[in-house]
């Protein structure tokens, strides 16, 4: 598919429009409204509709949108077509418990290398991924022309460690780590600090 400019926002959006027609496929489910999938998808319609007009035309009225068609077309667009390798840097016990997720692959990654100071250590959690000492970063992701990388290691190192994967090849990073990363302007971060999303949650609940 042609690349198309499409806001970061609508981005994250498609994944997860992508997520409801790949449950939809698995229940041999044809064709669905865009009522019903955005209700699953946890948006308004006109969002929905919005978003997808992005593919152009697509749809039939009162038909609604081919099931598995808009599945491969979202497919297509976030690049899923084949599995996208992913490195993770910091073997803890919040990166070892990624290393254990199974569904990265259903997803279209595949984390191909983890990093660590002491990856013997993390290699004794059982983990199956293949670890390697941090030293050996810049060299495993150039061989392997990785692009996306995981973040797990600790604030004061976590700025250090960023400036060595982008000049490795690095475009995007999810960044679990609590500090703001500053990276080039053609580097995406995506921030997930645990702790901030609690105090939201924390401030509905009062």
């Amino acid at each position: 598919m042609e690349r198309i400019d499409i806001p970061k926002k609508a981005i994250y959006r498609l994944s997860i429009y992508h997520r409801c027609l790949q449950r939809l496929v698995e229940n041999g489910q044809e064709t669905v409204s865009s009522s019903a999938l955005a209700k699953a998808a946890g948006v308004k319609p006109a969002q929905l509709r919005k978003d997808l007009a992005y593919f152009g035309q697509f749809g039939t009225r009162g038909l609604g949108y081919p099931v598995e068609t808009l599945a491969s077309m979202i497919r297509d667009l976030l690049g899923r077509e084949r599995l996208q390798p992913v490195v993770l840097v910091g073997g803890g016990n919040l990166g070892s418990a990624l290393l254990r997720y199974q569904g990265f692959q259903k997803e279209g990654f595949e984390v191909v290398a983890a990093f660590d100071a002491e990856p013997e250590a993390v290699k004794a959690r059982g983990i199956g991924v293949p670890v390697f000492s941090e030293k050996e970063l810049e060299e495993r992701i150039e061989a392997d022309g990785v692009r996306l990388a995981i973040l797990c290691v600790p604030g004061s190192i976590a700025q250090s460690l960023a400036n060595r994967l982008v000049s490795a090849g690095v475009s995007g990073i999810l960044n679990f780590s609590p500090v703001v990363l500053d990276v080039p302007e053609d580097v995406v971060v995506n921030n997930v600090d645990l702790a901030l999303e609690l105090e939201h949650l924390s401030f509905f609940v009062r």
